[in-house]
């Protein structure tokens, strides 16, 4: 993971991409307990294309290529990490890519999610897996719930987290 991290912040150093957050699974590892996961998902500020709402990749492929990084799939492999870059697809990515906080794994600054945007991002997803890591960080107690709730209600997920609350919680 280090030298992954560290090739993500090079790139950010370079102009490459603007603000990153990690999130997904290893950003949910930086709150709770690890859990197996095979790829590191960073949300990142791209440049646009100019005249069009498409995001250009081709900077990131370029510029790892160049440092003999490994396409493989919708991945692009940095160390022994498949990383996928992923340009927020709503608003809530937005917000969450623009809160994100600073830490350190491994000795390299980076950026996380908060635990609150995960878990949004998480009900929004919906999946079992993704229920199953909200009751996670709700039960280790790293959600703030006065926070959780506001974005919630900012990105109308309230039918969600009411129904998520309604069959897991018994609230």
């Amino acid at each position: 993971m280090k030298e992954t991290l560290t090739i993500i912040n090079l790139m950010q150093a370079d102009g490459v991409i603007g603000k990153y957050a990690i999130g997904g699974a290893v950003g949910a590892t930086l709150y709770l307990q690890p859990s197996a996961t095979l790829d590191l998902d960073v949300f990142v500020a791209l440049p646009g294309v100019p005249g069009s709402s498409l995001m250009d990749l081709s900077p990131i492929y370029k510029y790892l290529t160049a440092l003999e990084c490994k396409i493989k799939g919708e991945y692009i492999v940095i160390g022994t990490w498949p990383v996928q870059f992923l340009p927020p697809g709503s608003p809530l990515e937005e917000e969450a890519l623009a809160a994100a906080i600073q830490t350190e794994v491994e000795g390299v600054r980076t950026w996380v999610m908060t635990a609150e945007h995960l878990t949004a991002i998480a009900l929004r997803t919906g999946r079992a897996k993704d229920h199953a890591r909200i009751l996670q960080f709700l039960e280790q107690n790293v959600v703030d719930r006065g926070k959780l709730h506001s974005i919630v209600m900012r990105h109308a997920l309230m039918p969600k987290w009411e129904k998520f609350q309604k069959r897991y919680l018994g609230e």
